[in-house]
């Protein structure tokens, strides 16, 4: 019996171990994330001078929403003026940022924050909802944007993705690493739109990815299986659950209920037009 429970007591040690091992891991990355976040702010701070007004995360990271290596670090960067002479000051900053993995931030002025929030509906419903000031002022709290435009430009974004989707298909076919990333890399994408099919349907939807998905597959009665297998190999970051032919079928499924969503769409088009 004493030679059990020190079994036992063993096995737990060595599982809480692993468990402090991860937190550690996690930790010495965000310690390592928020030392490039201060850097890369403090360039643009000696960059742009009182000429910056804010600069925001946004989407997943900003979400807790972020998956290594498959999310990106978005960020928006306000000024009060934009010239050509801003932006080629910002190129030593953005090589260095870069140079690190992140994507070049947006550039927007202060005032055409307000002009343009109904003309990218998605884009600042999304920023609305999950963002995180880094810099300045909260330059997106009382922006007011108009969802005149939201159902046409979402069905424009479904489809431009879906004909992309289909074309990165043709190499992908091949190789079931290139089909497990292209349908992970995709979904997050998609996912961030289906944010918007939601909302025109008049439901404010949940900030994760997952929760967005799974609340898509209520509301329009879609087969979410496809979405759930691809989240898991998403999150494992992993193609070895897949061989080349259920790699195949999966991208099949998934490919038919995206536009199944899309379809739905175009119907609230078609019933609005039908009412003028």
């Amino acid at each position: 019996m004493f030679l059990v429970f020190s079994l036992l007591s063993v096995e737990y040690k060595s599982v809480f171990q692993f468990h402090l091992n991860l937190l550690k891991t996690k930790d010495q990355k965000q310690i390592i994330m928020r030392h490039q976040f201060d850097a890369f702010i403090d360039d643009l701070r000696a960059t742009h001078g009182g000429n910056l007004a804010s600069v925001i995360l946004y989407g997943s990271a900003a979400a807790g929403d972020f998956v290594r290596q498959q999310s990106d670090y978005n960020l928006l960067i306000a000024l009060h003026k934009i010239t050509p002479k801003d932006l080629r000051a910002a190129q030593a900053p953005m090589r260095e940022w870069s140079r690190l993995g992140h994507p070049i931030p947006v550039y927007f002025t202060v005032a055409e924050l307000a002009d343009a929030a109904d003309v990218f509906p998605i884009e600042f419903h999304q920023m609305e909802h999950a963002r995180r000031v880094l810099y300045g002022a909260d330059v997106l709290a009382n922006l007011k944007i108009s969802d005149e435009y939201l159902r046409h430009q979402t069905e424009f974004e479904l489809r431009s993705k879906l004909i992309q989707l289909r074309r990165r298909y043709i190499p992908a076919s091949t190789s079931v690493a290139g089909l497990a990333n292209l349908m992970t890399e995709s979904l997050s994408s998609f996912s961030a739109l289906f944010r918007a099919v939601l909302l025109i349907h008049g439901f404010e939807p949940p900030v994760g990815k997952q929760e967005i998905v799974a609340a898509i597959v209520r509301q329009l009665k879609i087969n979410g299986e496809p979405f759930e297998k691809i989240f898991t190999i998403r999150e494992n970051n992993s193609s070895k659950l897949l061989d080349e032919k259920s790699a195949n079928a999966l991208f099949a499924d998934y490919m038919r209920e995206i536009e199944r969503v899309i379809e739905a769409v175009d119907k609230i088009g078609e019933g609005a037009s039908s009412t003028v």
